[in-house]
């Protein structure tokens, strides 16, 4: 029910996955009036609805929607994955209210002190995980540690690469730079095990050859958001030049097939799906602006978790690393 457009999206995603997707079965979780009028005539044998009679708000406080929101879309969907009713969460609803729901319902990885947000963003050798995107705002060199194996778990879990390489958010590349968290949080990943590279600069999450890229959840945001905002600019300003003139149209006309493959490269519906790592289940947040398209990936991506394990594979590495004494207990 959340999410810019509602369940219109939802559920048009939803059958386009189910035709994609012949061994999955869906619950549609929300006003099961309204859910119906989407779905009109359309064949729900692999699809039921549970219906409830709240929604959160997508500006609505966090702790408002965990308190006073006990039947709403967005809690009965995570208790259908705390009871074992359904393997995995999809909302394009309210992150802040997600989080601390999922997070209340499902508990944290007994090994895990805070869960991280995770998507994969565009670069120059493929995809680049991000982590934390927001979840954490504040983070000690411990969380930023933990952080690290749990995407370094994913993207061997979901990708296949057997070392996947990681590195910190900083501001130089220099062993000088850097606040305090960052410099122990690199002492810490050095004598890790993970195949961990050293820092990198902004621009390194979309050129450099990185698996993964931590930073704590306000540096990670901006970093996102910032990424986001160039690549609008950017379509924006191509558009404007190519219809400027009669010769500039020509030229835009042969370069079609480039622009189509760049704006197939660079389309944010390809990467949307971002996961709320260390959880004890499966929680994928979509953005709130995603069209069918984009919510169609962001359940393919609740699907490969589910086949990865993830949350056990995440609460198995952690807790080694936590064993093996390579970072101090958190308190």
């Amino acid at each position: 029910m959340g999410g810019d457009h509602g369940p219109g999206v939802v559920v048009a995603s939803a059958l386009r996955f189910l035709a994609a997707s012949d061994r999955v079965d869906l619950i549609l979780v929300g006003d099961e009036a309204k859910i119906g009028r989407h779905l009109g005539s359309a064949d729900r044998t692999r699809l039921k609805i549970r219906p409830t009679t709240q929604e959160v708000g997508m500006d609505e406080a966090p702790s408002k929607a965990l308190r006073g929101k006990k039947d709403s879309s967005m809690r009965v969907a995570i208790d259908l994955v705390k009871s074992g009713e359904a393997d995995a969460c999809v909302s394009a609803g309210n992150t802040g209210a997600l989080m601390a729901t999922a997070r209340f319902v499902l508990k944290t990885l007994p090994s895990v002190d805070r869960p991280a947000i995770i998507t994969a963003v565009p670069s120059l050798h493929g995809h680049t995980h991000m982590l934390d995107l927001g979840a954490n705002v504040d983070c000690t060199a411990e969380h930023l540690f933990q952080f690290a194996v749990m995407g370094s778990e994913l993207v061997t879990a979901v990708e296949g690469v057997a070392a996947p390489r990681v590195a910190l958010l900083n501001i130089g590349q220099e062993e000088i730079k850097g606040n305090e968290q960052v410099k122990q949080a690199n002492e810490l990943l050095l004598r890790s095990g993970l195949n961990y590279v050293g820092y990198v600069e902004g621009d390194g999450i979309f050129l450099d050859d990185i698996d993964v890229v931590v930073a704590d959840g306000f540096v990670g945001n901006v970093a996102l958001k910032c990424s986001e905002g160039v690549a609008k600019f950017v379509r924006h300003s191509l558009s404007t030049q190519f219809k400027r003139t009669w010769f500039s149209r020509l030229a835009g006309l042969a370069a079609m097939p480039i622009l189509k493959q760049f704006r197939r490269t660079m389309d944010p519906r390809r990467y949307n799906g971002a996961s709320l790592l260390g959880l004890r289940g499966i929680v994928i947040k979509s953005h709130g602006g995603a069209d069918e398209i984009a919510f169609e990936n962001a359940i393919h991506i609740a699907l490969k978790e589910i086949h990865a394990n993830i949350p056990k594979r995440i609460g198995e590495q952690v807790g080694r690393h936590l064993d093996s004494g390579h970072y101090k207990a958190i308190a």
